[in-house]
């Protein structure tokens, strides 16, 4: 279960959804009731749902895999800024540009280009410019930060996206469908979840409603991301302690070279001096 408790959820108002008459049947399921006119979303089924989102979140960003967060509208863009930048993970709080996703060799581009206008600023070439030259390249490097900078270190197409609000970032949506990348969501009572592979049943116009969820999903992603490097360090432990006892062993094992075993001097024993002799009497 989430460590939330429905006290919470009730507290931020993740219940009320939109008007009757803007609701889309899809969401029946996760409706509890009407009251004045207003949809009332069942908050056991948001717990339950948020359960099995964050759950997937954490084996993702285990896996040392990046999630894109998406949230351009104006309550939401601030909640994810600064909850995401703690997770280090790449977002997008302003307009999506068309082809971010599916034409994603472009989008590489537009980053090398900012680079590499960082890289004049620091390698001399910056002052080779004129005054006019400046002025256009700081300008060009401010737009591409506006729309990129957030997804700077994202070097390949994420492998989940996490939206706030599917209807205003209906883009995004399609262009993760068309590239078969899992969509986690949250979804009003305006909305259609059968769009989301991890729909999230939720208020998602109030900014506490979604402070809160963002909370829950980014402690997940936080908590998946300290196992990996817990899992990390201990491999690296246990290798370099294998490796030594490694090295101990050889030390202790060692084989020690056999003495090699000295041949026999032979004695040269001196023969007789009988020829002298015979010799010496034939004379």
């Amino acid at each position: 279960m989430s460590k939330l408790k429905f006290e919470d959820l009730l507290n931020a108002g993740v219940h009320f959804g939109h008007l009757k008459r803007k609701w889309n049947p899809a969401m029946a399921p996760y409706i509890f009731e009407e009251k004045k006119g207003i949809h009332i979303i069942d908050l056991n089924k948001t717990i339950a749902h948020l359960d099995t989102a964050s759950a997937a979140l954490k084996q993702i960003a285990k896996s040392g895999k990046k999630i894109l967060f998406v949230a351009t509208k104006k309550q939401a863009k601030d909640i994810i800024s600064e909850r995401v930048k703690e997770i280090n993970m790449p977002y997008v709080t302003e307009r999506w540009s068309g082809g971010m996703l599916t034409n994603f060799a472009t989008t590489r581009k537009s980053i090398r280009k900012m680079s590499a206008i960082d890289k004049m600023q620091t390698d001399g070439t910056w002052k080779t410019l004129n005054k006019r030259e400046r002025l256009f390249k700081t300008r060009q490097r401010e737009k591409l930060q506006k729309n990129f900078g957030s997804i700077a270190d994202m070097t390949r197409q994420p492998a989940a996206i996490f939206i706030v609000d599917i209807i205003k970032e209906h883009i995004a949506l399609k262009e993760a469908k068309r590239l078969n990348i899992p969509v986690f969501a949250m979804v009003d009572t305006n909305s259609n979840p059968k769009l989301v592979d991890f729909p999230i049943p939720a208020n998602d116009d109030a900014t506490k409603s979604i402070t809160l969820i963002l909370d829950t999903v980014c402690a997940a992603v936080k908590d998946g991301l300290e196992e990996r490097k817990n899992a990390k360090d201990a491999a690296a432990k246990d290798a370099k302690a294998k490796k030594e006892a490694k090295a101990a062993a050889k030390t202790e094992t060692k084989p020690v070279e056999a003495k090699k075993e000295e041949a026999p001097v032979e004695t040269v024993t001196e023969a007789p001096k009988a020829e002298e002799n015979k010799t010496e009497e034939t004379k």
